[in-house]
């Protein structure tokens, strides 16, 4: 069941994932419950058409490095957050925990690009899910990526 909270540009599924209704995100969803994520990102969500998963944010000036492309730490970040938005359907109502994640840094974001990552879950266990993905900064792969989660319980 959803129920209103603020202004009539949010709305509040299950307690946790907020959807967005105006502006640029739009048809998006975000996890107002991860206080790190909102503070990194904000980084959202959603499902698309074809039941592909995408997680997404824009890069802003806080997202950047001395030598002003976008921080490694933060391109991990954001990942470690897809990783969870891909699994999805296999992790389900339980909760999870990265057991590992790796990446290859493919090319530099810079300020003002739509960061977008996508991927696939290549095994999923009883309790453990593989995923690999990609992140691109303005469709140009940026970020390389491959995780295992392991589910811990339910929510």
């Amino acid at each position: 069941m959803s129920e209103q909270i603020g202004t009539a540009e949010t709305e509040v599924r299950d307690n946790r994932l907020r959807a967005i209704t105006s502006g640029e995100w739009a048809g998006w969803s975000t996890w107002d419950s991860d206080a790190f994520e909102q503070r990194a990102g904000p980084f959202y969500e959603r499902v698309e058409a074809d039941g592909d998963r995408v997680s997404a944010f824009r890069a802003g000036p806080e997202h950047m490095n001395g030598g002003g492309a976008m921080h490694g730490g933060l391109l991990m970040t954001f990942a470690d957050s897809a990783l969870f938005t891909i699994a999805q359907p296999e992790l389900g109502a339980s909760f999870g925990v990265t057991m590992n994640l790796s990446g290859d840094f493919l090319d530099a974001a810079k300020v003002g690009e739509m960061m977008e990552a996508r991927g696939e879950i290549t095994r999923a266990g009883r309790s453990t899910i593989y995923v690999r993905g990609l992140v691109t900064a303005d469709k140009r792969p940026v970020l390389s990526f491959s995780g295992i989660i392991r589910k811990v319980g339910r929510r």
